[in-house]
């Protein structure tokens, strides 16, 4: 089976070189590496061509597409080389030898989205909580290892980074939605694939080493739990809040959304300070109505 690595890349060269110098480590290598480089400014083109590894294609978007823009750019590119699976990386998710491996020792089940686990390398923890499923659909989050129930491969949910991804997966999902840019992607394909009766598992063999958040902080709100990162980068709340506030709004209505608006407000609020919320509001107007693609700050 044909399978391709897939990463975004933007003025990141000696990060997105390492994720590349990782893959070629892998004791089942990709059949095709593509990065999608939104225009970097660094080299890093150069520099990832200059690698001279026949497996690796840098696509260049033109432009500033956001992670989400590159993604899609670099998995139809690799559908359309004839992959059969798509494996979704960031530039400093990083692979450990064996992952791929781990991930394809069974036989491939292209009605199921396998996905190793993701582990911060300065905590041992995992990057994200981790959602298992039961057998009767109840959700648990997970954040270590310790944690989790015996088996090779667990019945999980809601994963984006180390995903692979069969083409049967994209043809009755669909592509990624690029014009989220970032920090929205990782929410709404995960729950598309999940709407279109496709099942994701952990498999426990499989790690990638990916750093997260410094400063998250998790909040129980109108029954929900919610995870914020406390002094995010401008362009980094704004995208946010904005694509949880429009996906929020095509998941269950404005009600839905307006408590999402309301909690990310209450939280920014409480953990950033109130000067916060002119920004809140611009992100949230922006949801609300529909518009997505580059924040308008940005140029």
């Amino acid at each position: 089976m044909k399978v391709a690595a897939i990463f975004a890349s933007y003025n990141r060269k000696d990060v997105a070189l390492e994720c590349v110098a990782r893959l070629r480590a892998q004791t089942r290598l990709p059949d095709l590496v593509v990065v999608g480089d939104n225009a970097s400014g660094d080299g890093s083109p150069e520099a990832l061509r200059a690698t001279g590894w026949d497996r690796l294609e840098v696509l260049d978007t033109g432009d500033n597409l956001g992670n989400a823009g590159a993604v899609q750019m670099a998995m139809e590119h690799a559908f359309d080389r004839g992959c059969e699976a798509v494996w979704i990386l960031d530039d400093d998710s990083w692979p450990r030898p064996n992952a791929l491996e781990a991930m394809l020792r069974d036989p491939w089940d292209g009605r199921t989205l396998r996905h190793p686990l993701q582990e911060d390398p300065a905590t041992g923890r995992f990057t994200w909580p981790l959602q298992l499923v039961d057998d009767d659909g109840a959700v648990t989050l997970v954040s270590s290892r310790d944690e989790l129930p015996s088996g090779e491969r667990l019945r999980s949910r809601g994963v984006w980074t180390g995903a692979l991804v069969s083409r049967r997966i994209r043809q009755e999902a669909g592509p990624v939605k690029g014009d989220l840019f970032i920090r929205g992607e990782d929410e709404e394909y995960p729950w598309r694939i999940e709407q279109a009766g496709f099942e994701s598992e952990a498999v426990t063999a499989a790690v990638l080493d990916h750093p997260g958040p410094r400063d998250l902080v998790s909040m129980n709100l109108f029954g929900k739990r919610l995870f914020l990162e406390r002094g995010l980068a401008d362009w980094k709340l704004y995208y946010k809040v904005r694509n949880m506030v429009w996906l929020k709004k095509c998941q269950g209505g404005a009600g839905t959304a307006l408590a999402m608006a309301l909690a990310y407000a209450w939280g920014i609020g409480r953990e950033d300070g109130l000067h916060r919320l002119s920004l809140w509001w611009e992100a949230v107007r922006d949801g609300w109505a529909g518009r997505l693609g580059r924040w308008r700050r940005q140029g």
